[in-house]
């Protein structure tokens, strides 16, 4: 008696269940109806957990870097104060980065083209590599460490970048006059 009664019952269950899915009806006991869903359920429930988590920050609650108070220095209506001019910045500056950029091309194929090691053309690759690398990481401090911000921070990697460059400058004089040199340095690294 109970094969008899439990094929029925299970078949009885399941098609009650479709029914109830795909009837048009809401059923009063639904409860979008009875209790209103606020913003915060709608979009918890409507985002997966990877979405609802931020993909880097710090805490929860407070930021890295909170910002500045909002503030005018004299009123709205004052110009920006201009400069003086100097020909160690500005537009000076600028033409001596373009022109170090630039000669760094020939300086660094023409040693490896013409086959000779002229002492004074790697020396004047050595300076050239020394200072365009000191006023990209310059520019890089200023850039993101303003020293209204941060100002001690600033300090310390402008030290720390005029210390390297001194450090990286001795280093490439000793390689210059105590080994075989940069160019051929990078000869031999690229037929090993």
């Amino acid at each position: 008696m109970a094969s008899f009664i439990k094929p029925s019952i299970i078949r009885q269950t399941c098609l009650a269940a479709s029914k109830r899915n795909f009837s048009t009806k809401i059923p009063s006991s639904f409860p979008a109806i009875n209790k209103p869903a606020g913003r915060s359920t709608f979009v918890r429930d409507a985002l997966p957990g990877s979405m609802r988590v931020a993909a880097f920050h710090a805490s929860g609650r407070q930021s890295i870097l909170p910002p500045l108070p909002q503030s005018i220095d004299g009123t709205s209506n004052d110009a920006a104060p201009v400069p003086k001019p100097s020909p160690s910045h500005g537009s000076y500056h600028w033409t001596f980065e373009r022109l170090i950029a630039v000669g760094l091309v020939p300086l660094t194929v023409a040693p490896f083209v013409s086959g000779s090691l002229n002492p004074a053309t790697d020396a004047l690759l050595c300076a050239a590599i020394l200072i365009h690398s000191h006023i990209g990481f310059e520019s890089c401090i200023i850039d993101y460490f303003p020293a209204k911000r941060v100002p001690k921070t600033k300090a310390l990697f402008w030290w720390g970048l005029r210390g390297a460059t001194v450090l990286v400058g001795v280093g490439l004089y000793e390689f210059e006059t105590n080994d075989v040199g940069v160019t051929e340095g990078i000869k031999r690294i690229w037929r090993a």
